[in-house]
Order: structure tokens, then sequence, then C-alpha cells
């Protein structure tokens, strides 16, 4: 195990009709004056917003909103809510909505605070000062309510990346899983593989002797092998919604991550697809993650044949270990399509005459050095391969 430093300062507010007790958060935690941040019209049409705007009233608490915030969130709306907040003196960022809402909040926040473009964050300088933020989370997948990370796309480029300081980590977090029970399937099923991915993503290292990390990483797999089928079968299954919550958030407030080195290809690898083609991030993790899993298990067949018996399932071939770690990898690909997800480019949406282009910007576009992934360095060629895999 790698040294480390873990900080995770977030209080959770967990459980039914919670969100009626944000007024009181937002006055704990020293806001005055709220920039309230949402999507779109699923948070008016629940109420939510309302509710919201109830609570604050009732601490005395004036706030501004901004709506408009788009799956994989741009740019544009980010530049517009610091231009708002500076200008109505804002205190607080208040985020209603799910992990895209929860991105966009926090690159405000650390531009309000920042005398240059706040995409300079998103290139690499990290985030050390911001407004505080508190969120009411609304869809259980980007784990963005607990954790360090935003990730954002630069509409001058269609550039997707991410950014990452202690200070963008929420002040509070309010978690009501039954705010998550009117999602469609498609969507709860996305956001059940995008907590998959934070985990493979942690998973895949080159670290050793990392064995309570790993244990927790397996639990958390297990439980969304358990209880994502449950959503799906019954939407209205309040303990199933919880346990994906909290996992969640666990998932990605890098509890997991401590102590090793990480992936992160078949992340940087997929936001390229949903930069070009908007799909959702969870499906498109759902066609990548095979695919990246596939090209680089032979660089570690037992880090693959591991997660295979122990949440898979399979049985180990102790003399062809890469039987067993091929089997995971199918196993864990039958599971995302049994649960509604895409297999390949045509049910993404994505083209096969498009893979250099996605190549091009992933490797070398806004300032990238060639390659990607912290488990197996990935070239152009490498990437290319991968994408040619996925259709």
């Amino acid at each position: 195990m790698n040294n480390f430093d873990f900080y995770s300062p977030t209080y959770f507010v967990f459980g039914k009709d919670r969100e009626n007790e944000v007024g009181s958060y937002v006055k704990r935690f020293g806001g005055s004056k709220v920039l309230i941040h949402y999507g779109g019209g699923s948070v008016v049409r629940s109420g939510l917003l309302d509710c919201v705007k109830k609570s604050l009233e009732e601490e005395k608490i004036p706030f501004v909103e901004l709506g408009g915030v788009k799956p994989n969130p741009r740019s544009g709306l980010v530049y517009e809510g610091i231009d708002l907040c500076k200008k109505e003196g804002v205190d607080f960022v208040l985020a209603v909505g799910g992990g895209s809402v929860i991105d966009s909040s926090k690159a405000i926040a650390a531009g309000v605070v920042y005398d240059g473009d706040f995409w300079d964050y998103y290139q690499g300088k990290r985030i050390e000062k911001a407004l505080p933020i508190g969120t009411i989370l609304t869809i259980a997948a980007a784990g963005s309510e607990g954790s360090p990370d935003s990730v954002i796309t630069n509409e001058d480029g269609m550039f997707k990346r991410g950014a990452t300081g202690d200070a963008i980590r929420p002040k509070f977090s309010i978690l009501n899983p039954a705010l998550t029970q009117t999602l469609p399937a498609y969507q709860s099923a996305a956001g059940v593989t995008d907590i998959m991915a934070h985990l493979y993503e942690r998973y895949l290292t080159n670290t050793t002797e990392v064995e309570v990390t790993d244990r927790l990483i397996e639990a958390l797999l297990l439980t969304m092998k358990h209880e994502g089928p449950r959503v799906i079968d019954d939407p209205n299954n309040y303990d199933a919604r919880a346990n994906i919550m909290w996992a969640g958030m666990m998932a990605h407030n890098n509890s997991c991550g401590v102590g090793r080195t990480q992936d992160w290809a078949s992340h940087d690898i997929e936001h390229e697809l949903s930069a070009l083609y908007d799909c959702t991030h969870g499906a498109g993790l759902a066609v990548t993650m095979p695919a990246v899993f596939s090209y680089t298990m032979n660089h570690n067949v037992m880090r693959f044949a591991q997660v295979a018996t122990r949440v898979w399932g399979c049985q180990m071939d102790f003399e062809h270990p890469e039987v067993t770690a091929k089997a995971g990898i199918e196993a864990f690909r039958h599971f995302l399509i049994s649960i509604g997800m895409p297999k390949n480019f045509e049910e993404l949406g994505a083209k096969e005459e498009d893979i250099p282009k996605l190549v091009d910007v992933l490797c070398n576009g806004d300032g990238r050095g060639g390659s990607v992934g912290g488990f197996v360095s990935l070239n152009a060629d490498d990437c290319t391969k991968i994408y040619q895999m996925m259709v």
C-alpha cells in the first residue's frame, strides 16, 4: 500500500424527506445568499424546487436561480453561473440534481473566486479555493455528491475534461433515495453502470498488498450486482434505491482508492463518446469497459481473475487463469446488457468512421500528452483498437 492523505469532510443527510431541511444546512455551513443550480424540468414538475425555495425562505436566506444544466454539462452555462454569482453577491452554491448539476455547480463555485479562466482547472491546475457547495441528489450515479471531482465539456472544441481539489467537496449532501424512484429504467441502469465503473477504475491497480480496498470494492460491486436488477424490476423499491445511493457515494469519495494507483482509461475513452454523441455517460461506459478490460487483461491476468471469482462467481482455472479472467469480463458484460445497457457502437449511436477523430481528441486534444490510463499506458494505436472492439 502506498502513502496517502485522505480528507473527506462532507456532511451527509440521508433518508426520506430530508430535502425539507436544506435551509438549515445552508445556514449551518455559512450560506447567506444562494445560487440554486439545477437541470431541466423534472425538479420543477416534481415540486422539489419549490420545496427547496420554501426551506431557504423559512431560514430567511435569499437566492437566485440558474437552471438548464444538460447531461455532460457545458462550459457556457458555467461561465453564465460565474457571472451571475459575482453580480448577485452569491456566497453558496446549492446543486439540486444529479452528477451533471453537481459538477457544473463545482465549476461555478471554483470559477467565482478565481481571477483566471475556470477552464484552467480542467487542464491540470488543482482547485485550492471555491465557494461552499451543498447538494440535493436526484440520481445515484456519478458520486459527485461526495467527491473532490468535476467533469465539464468545453464547447470550444467539445473537450470533456475533469478537475479536482478538496475545495470542491460538498459541505453537505442530502440523499433521499425516494427522489430517484421516478427515474426511467435506462437512467437507473446507467447510474448503476457508472458506479461500477468508479469501482473498477480503482480496482485496476499496479499497487500490491491492497487487500482492504480490494475487499471494499468487491463488496460494493456485489451490492450493485444484487440491487441493480431489483430497481429495474421495481422502481419503487426504496431499500434497493437506498443501497445503490450510498454505494454510489462510497464508490467515488475515494475511500476505496486510497494507497493505490488507479486506472481511469475507461472514463477517458468514454468521455470522447459522450462529448461527441451526447450519449449517457453510464451507457457509454457499458460499451467501453468490456473492450478496455479485454485489451488490457494480459497486463495482470490475476487481477481480472480475482474479481471474476470474488464478484462474478467464476471458477478459478489455476492452470489457465486467463480463462477465468475472460469469463469474469464476459459475466460483467452480460450483466450490463441484462439491465438494459447497450453493447456496441450501433446501440450507443456511435459511428465507426468517427474513430480517428475520437482518438485524436482523446490522446492529443486540449494539451493531452499522447496516452491515457494508469493501469496500462494506452497510446493512439491502442485506443484505436479499443474503439474498434466496440463496433
